[in-house]
């Protein structure tokens, strides 16, 4: 065990030394290192653009048992490809392939997490060919053609 500089002078010791312990701190480096805008398919934005490249169903996690609706679908800044959560009932219906849609961040417990029970699912789609989902299912707007 290395003791703790004392004294004047040892201000500038203890600093570095501070400064030399935080580093093996994992959330500190990812932090500094700015590690999660860089491995994010976002790049640190909120929502992004993306084309519908298929939809697909993706199993619960236990206990629940149900298949939630999704969609394959590639950004258009960066042709990251992405699976999206389609939220509310039947809205899967309002979305076809090669449809433009908006992914937004869920959220989740520690935000840009998976939420509930969508293992892996970390965006959802909001806007289909510049139209609300929302509006769509409750019938205030019909989905416009492209």
């Amino acid at each position: 065990m290395v003791k703790k500089s004392k004294g004047l002078g040892s201000g500038k010791h203890l600093k570095k030394r501070r400064h030399k312990a935080r580093w093996k701190d994992r959330e500190y480096k990812k932090r500094m290192l700015k590690l999660k805008k860089k491995s994010d398919p976002l790049r640190g934005s909120h929502q992004a653009k993306a084309i519908v490249l298929e939809k697909t169903q993706i199993e619960a996690k236990q206990p629940n048992s149900a298949l939630r609706k999704c969609v394959k679908c590639q950004l258009t800044k960066n042709n990251r490809k992405i699976t999206a959560f389609v939220p509310g009932y039947n809205a899967i219906k309002f979305i076809d392939e090669h449809d433009e849609v908006v992914i937004e961040c869920i959220g989740g417990a520690n935000h840009g997490r998976s939420k509930g029970d969508l293992s892996g699912l970390r965006w959802q789609v909001i806007k289909v060919n510049d139209q609300s989902l929302k509006g769509l299912l409750s019938g205030r707007i019909e989905k416009g053609r492209r």
